[in-house]
């Protein structure tokens, strides 16, 4: 067991859950011993599976005692292809557990390929046993399916076609989903199902045609914790970082990339990198600001010190833009067009819409002298983001082939769409989406803050609006981003397939993927629950001041979800075999325990400036509390950084959340300023507890003043007894003085007669049998004196299992303000709590909360009570 985790992860809400959830604390006590036995079960992915795990009549062997079927491919097949060929052979090394030769004879085999590429998916067209009509003619379909008798000397196959290379490649990777392979299994340390039987159903597996043509991610906003981690762990933004990209997209049936731009360059960084998108099958393009296949990075790099402005260098400027045509213009691409000023700024008022309508003309001429043909032939976007829709609003206008990106507020909101009515363009529409976004009025970069609730509520809008052209979601660092990132890609490929309705099963449907059918449920529920919370407002955005404490115990009820959010996570952490901690933790438990953590430091931050105000020293605990949290935010992020997954993701988590003043995150983490009361105070603060429902409820240590001889000091004892803590006198050996003694002042509402109760730990007569006596008096009168254990004889009962000693004084009470007074006369008294029962005190066994309070000052007490 990772000790370090449960230091952490357990160490912000243990006290919180102290006397709230005892049944919760005894199960996951009970439950830790069985959690390394518990079964790993994934079910088949979203859709019709149809691979199965035991055997049934007609059902084709995949996996037999461990060996699977020989694959089969022709090896002029896409190059992209192949290599997905040689993933899914490391795929059935992973299931089976070792590597084997997969090419080997046998009466059935695996047989992949590309129609109009593959001479063996020809053959079986040719056939047909394939049907033409489902690939002929499609985009990205693949159809898999079992077919008897495919060639001399097999008796049947397993077979996956595809329409054309990024349909073949969509098909394998669904091969290895469904054998047990999840599309995270590298990016976010998913275990691997391994299997030694599977088996094949008969029939037509498809997902048919995707619904959107271009579907991808943008990454962005990649400082410090993406570029990081990539430079730790592959040098840098470089062709084996991407290669772990685009298999993640492919494995998502995605097929389009913004790559990473601050102070990057996809092209000239590293250049394997444009060949190996081409190679794999990803369409790349570019942010909304950087034109013609060119980098930001690159104007800073080779933009001959020229302004990036095209009134005053546009020969700068357009062989700029040719350099970067030229370079693309063999790979697959999307191309974006017009311009924004330099570094994603606005431009110039001077620089109007009739500027950007020429630059536009000027970069089709472009497009179309460096590709030798129509500029309509090359995939182009324009972007109407921030103030270029207001370019269009005003009337500008692009060529009917050009897709327009219409643009959310960066904050999942969709600014623009298509009249329901609207004329199709060519070109059609796309939708740039954020679930990450670094501006005003501050950032949103930590960790994931979308409901997928949400993002389908938009892009469902969007969808029927007949935007379907291109969906790309900035997703900054692509880790903590993974359950956002699947949902927006998922409901790319099919919009329709989603609801309002079934959003929940998704959301099991993918825990079960990462974790398992029997944890998918309680882990959905865990991952919805912190998505809604962290909806609410972002961790960058919460401060002390958003969530009030005065009204509605707003503050106290949100911090409670959080808090109970996280006990229930990290009890499903415990019951969870060991191979699947590493994920749980990224996807579900880190994110939950962080964000509580933090929660938690700007609700004590509340109090202490709440207490400090006061003059009421509870500020000094409070102050110390947020000193804690702040803290265990930093070994939170270690946590994550050095200890997931051995350190893999070292860096990861390096995005400062903590100290912002403005819309962009400081350089590094600043605690919030706490403030501390002196020991000693001229005038302190009185509380005077209110009746209120026919009780008060005090704690010992809320006393009003207290008074001893020199040689003794009223001690509080931290956390001893039921509640808070309890109050004594020490040096335990000194002898008290006649005015050893705690005052409370106390507010009535009517004449009563009120039984007074003391809560004293169960001290026993350790001295001779005397037992030990303390006097209990009402505004400087006539004082009780009690023996509350001089009768006690040894035997066991009530005292020892309750832990506790009811001492109950009666006394005539009238209205209005009082000041009640309990004198120990013996050493060794430890007073926990003081309840009023004033006729609505009701049987409990930890009592009622501490009673409301208004407040003076001990001078003002003394002029009620001394008249």
């Amino acid at each position: 067991m990772n000790l370090s985790f449960l230091r952490i992860h357990f160490g912000f809400w243990a006290g919180w859950l102290n006397g709230r959830s005892l049944l919760m604390a005894v199960l996951l006590c009970a439950c830790i011993d069985t959690a390394r036995s518990a079964a790993f079960v994934v079910p088949d992915t979203a859709g019709a599976g149809f691979v199965a795990r035991q055997a049934k009549a007609g059902y084709l062997p995949l996996i037999q005692d461990g060996i699977p079927l020989p694959l089969l491919i022709d090896q002029n097949d896409h190059k992209g292809v192949l290599r997905a060929y040689e993933n899914l052979k490391s795929d059935f090394a992973r299931v089976t557990g070792k590597k084997q030769d997969l090419r080997g004879t046998g009466k059935s085999k695996i047989i992949i390929g590309t129609f109009g590429k593959s001479a063996l998916i020809d053959s079986l067209v040719g056939k047909g046993l394939i049907d033409r009509k489902e690939l002929a003619g499609k985009r990205e379909k693949f159809v898999i399916t079992v077919v008897n008798k495919p060639l001399q000397g097999l008796e049947s196959a397993l077979v996956i076609a595809g329409s054309d290379k990024r349909g073949t490649i969509y098909g394998i990777y669904e091969l290895s989903a469904q054998i047990g392979v999840s599309p995270w299994y590298y990016w976010a340390d998913v275990p691997v199902r391994q299997a030694t039987q599977l088996y094949v159903k008969p029939g037509i597996y498809t997902q048919g045609e995707p619904k959107v043509n271009y579907r991808g991610i943008f990454l962005n906003d990649e400082a410090p914790a993406l570029s990081g981690w990539s430079k730790a762990t592959f040098g840098g933004f470089n062709a084996d970082f991407y290669e772990k990209v685009f298999e993640l997209l492919l494995r998502l049936k995605a097929n389009y990339l913004w790559p990473a731009m601050w102070g990057s360059a996809f092209y000239d960084d590293d250049p394997r990198n444009g060949p190996l998108a081409d190679e794999m099958g990803i369409v790349m393009g570019t942010s909304h600001h950087e034109p013609m296949a060119r980098a930001q990075a690159e104007w800073k790099r080779y933009g001959n010190a020229g302004s990036w402005d095209y009134s005053k260098n546009k020969a700068g400027l357009l062989d700029f833009w040719r350099g970067g045509m030229a370079r693309a213009k063999a790979w697959e691409s999307v191309v974006t067009i017009a311009m924004r000023g330099d570094g994603d700024e606005p431009m110039s008022e001077q620089q109007n819409v009739g500027l950007l309508e020429q630059i536009v003309k000027d970069q089709r001429r472009l497009i179309a002298s460096v590709t030798g043909k129509p500029a309509s032939e090359t995939p182009q976007l324009w972007a109407l983001y921030k103030e270029v829709q207001d370019y269009y609003d005003k009337g500008m206008r692009v060529p009917e082939d050009v897709t327009l990106l219409l643009c959310d507020d960066n904050w999942g909101n969709v600014r623009k769409l298509p009249e329901l009515n609207a004329k199709p363009r060519k070109g059609g529409y796309g939708m740039y989406y954020h679930v990450d976004y670094v501006g005003g009025p501050r950032n949103s970069k930590w960790l994931n803050v979308s409901q997928i609730q949400r993002i389908w509520e938009q892009m469902n809008l969007t969808y029927h609006h007949g935007v379907d052209q291109i969906w790309i979601v900035n997703v900054g660092d692509l880790k903590p981003m993974e359950f956002p990132i699947s949902f927006f890609l998922d409901m790319a490929w099919n919009p329709d397939r989603f609801q309002a309705n079934n959003l929940f099963d998704y959301t099991k449907q993918w825990c079960g993927q990462q974790f398992g059918e029997a944890y998918a449920a309680e882990a959905a529920d865990l991952l919805n629950r912190y998505t809604k919370y962290n909806h609410r407002v972002t961790p960058e955005l919460l401060d002390e001041k958003t969530f009030s404490l005065a009204h509605y115990k707003e503050f106290d009820s949100v911090l409670n979800d959080y808090k109970t959010l996280a006990m229930e996570a990290s009890r499903l952490y415990y019951l969870l075999p060991d191979s699947l901690r590493d994920a749980f933790d990224q996807l579900v438990v880190f994110p939950i325990n962080a964000t509580a953590n933090l929660y938690e430091m700007y609700h004590a931050k509340a109090m202490n400036a709440y207490c400090w105000a006061r003059n009421d020293r509870k500020a000094n605990d409070w102050a110390d509390r947020v000193k804690a949290c702040f803290r265990r935010d930093s070994l939170f992020t270690d946590h994550y950084n050095h200890r997931i997954a051995n350190g893999k993701w070292v860096h990861m988590m390096d995005q400062v959340r903590i100290g912002y003043q403005s819309w962009n995150e400081p350089p590094k983490s600043v605690m919030p300023a706490v403030k501390y009361l002196p020991d000693s105070s001229t005038e302190p603060v009185l509380r005077t507890f209110v009746e209120a429902h026919g009780f008060i409820a005090m704690e010992a240590r809320s006393y009003a003043a207290a008074s001893s001889a020199p040689s003794v000091q009223w001690t509080e004892i931290p956390d001893l007894g039921k509640t808070v803590s309890a109050m004594t006198t020490m040096p335990v050996t000194a002898q008290l003085a006649d005015h050893t003694a705690l005052e409370y002042k106390i507010q009535i509402k009517e004449k009563k007669e009120a039984k007074v109760i003391l809560l004293l730990s169960p001290t026993l007569n350790f001295n001779g049998n005397r037992g030990l006596r303390y006097a209990i008096s009402l505004d400087n009168g006539p004082e009780t004196i009690i023996n509350f254990n001089g009768h006690y004889k040894g035997e066991l009962g009530p005292w020892q299992a309750r832990r506790i000693i009811e001492s109950v004084s009666t006394h005539a009470m009238s209205p209005g303000e009082h000041k009640m007074k309990i004198r120990f006369l013996d050493q060794g008294i430890v007073l926990q709590r003081i309840l009023i029962d004033l006729g609505g005190l009701r049987p409990s066994y930890l009592g009622p909360q501490e009673s409301p309070v208004t407040e003076g000052s001990i001078n003002a007490l003394n002029k009620i009570t001394n008249k």
